[in-house]
């Protein structure tokens, strides 16, 4: 390995443009002068003086995305030297700008007599290639998530009808005349559950549209407990919509470590997409099953089975399966919201017997309760 005394600098090309400078001919532009068009003839390369050069192109009917900005010791122009063709892009002059124009054939002769110079060309054309590609993924997976946004934003539109129309009911009911104290106080405790529950689909939102979005709030805590108070809330939605939900045993007395919020939101769509399944009404089952350190939690319904070409995609964004009002997005935070919890979920079905989903909680360890 040479030593740093001994060790030679490659010289970029911007260095060896600069030498050319002597050869180039002076041109200078006024701030906002075009220097070359998109679609000219590559008659030359330039190399800039002094001053800074906007290189952007037309991309769509009426937008024009800036690629780059070159400053003093940059060269642009030269790939339609190089390639033979014409200007991809338009160069406009930032402010009153100075360049050194180095004629085709000039540069063309410089190639041939120092590959050293096209292959420093090559590098820099790489680079600027590697960052403007990186721009437009950035661009792109914005865009994307922009995109989720809006549509999530539909679903949520729609899914908040439900937690309103009950806050509404239950503020109409305790400023009745009639209301008493406990009652007020039972619909006060309801008007709480549905903001919380409004407040958790937009955290969802967040939480979708944001990889590192927040982690959930896990907490021991006896799954009957849990189970209980979420049945004793969504029966009455559920018959609304002329739908049983039916508990096959008691829920099990084990310790788990949940959100109390977010697997709400979990059991919530689960129980939502199997009522919507059951337009004349039915059944929802909820069994429990403890396997090892995981707790088992099905729900089945009454439905028409899932159909076996929407298998593959059940859990896939924006896989809507014919539901008008959403956005095929309820299950893929389903799953999202059991692997946070360190569980798994999966659905399995006989068409036209229903469909069951199921989804595992970890048990809290008693050897490792922390």
């Amino acid at each position: 390995m040479a030593s740093p005394k001994t060790r030679k600098t490659a010289a970029g090309p911007g260095a060896n443009l600069r030498a050319l400078q002597p050869q180039g001919k002076l041109r200078t532009f006024a701030p906002g002068q075009i220097i070359f068009s998109a679609g000219d003839a590559g008659d030359g390369c330039y190399l800039v003086v002094t001053g800074r050069v906007r290189i952007s192109a037309v991309i769509g009917p009426q937008d024009s995305r800036v690629l780059a900005s070159i400053g003093p010791g940059d060269f642009f122009g030269e790939m339609a030297v190089v390639d033979d063709a014409p200007r991809s892009a338009t160069a406009t002059a930032e402010v009153a700008t100075g360049t050194r124009f180095i004629a085709r054939h000039k540069l063309l002769q410089l190639l041939a007599r120092r590959p050293g110079l096209a292959l420093s060309i090559m590098r820099e054309f790489s680079a600027r290639m590697r960052t403007l590609n990186q721009k437009y993924v950035e661009e792109i997976i914005q865009a994307e998530r922009l995109a989720v946004v809006g549509r999530f934003a539909t679903t949520i539109v729609h899914d908040f009808k439900a937690p309103l129309a009950i806050i509404g009911l239950a503020t109409d009911l305790a400023c009745s005349r009639g209301s008493r104290w406990k009652q007020r106080r039972e619909l006060r405790a309801m008007v709480t559950h549905q903001t919380v529950r409004m407040k958790t689909m937009l955290q969802e939102l967040i939480d979708f549209t944001r990889p590192g979005g927040q982690r959930p709030q896990l907490r021991p805590m006896k799954f009957s407990t849990y189970l209980n108070s979420l049945a004793e809330e969504a029966s009455p939605e559920l018959a609304q919509r002329g739908v049983q939900l039916v508990l096959d045993s008691p829920p099990p007395r084990v310790p788990v470590r949940i959100d109390p919020h977010r697997l709400s939101r979990l059991f919530y769509n689960l129980l939502s997409n199997a009522a919507d399944e059951m337009k004349d009404g039915g059944k929802i089952t909820l069994r429990f099953k403890k396997t090892g350190l995981e707790l088992q939690v099905e729900v089945q319904d009454d439905g028409h089975g899932i159909a076996p070409e929407l298998a593959e995609s059940l859990f896939k964004p924006f896989a809507t399966h014919g539901k008008p009002n959403g956005t095929g997005l309820g299950l893929t935070i389903c799953r999202r919201i059991a692997e946070d919890h360190g569980g798994r979920i999966w659905a399995t079905s006989i068409p036209g017997k229903g469909a069951i989903f199921s989804f595992t909680l970890p048990l809290v360890d008693p050897a490792n309760p922390g």
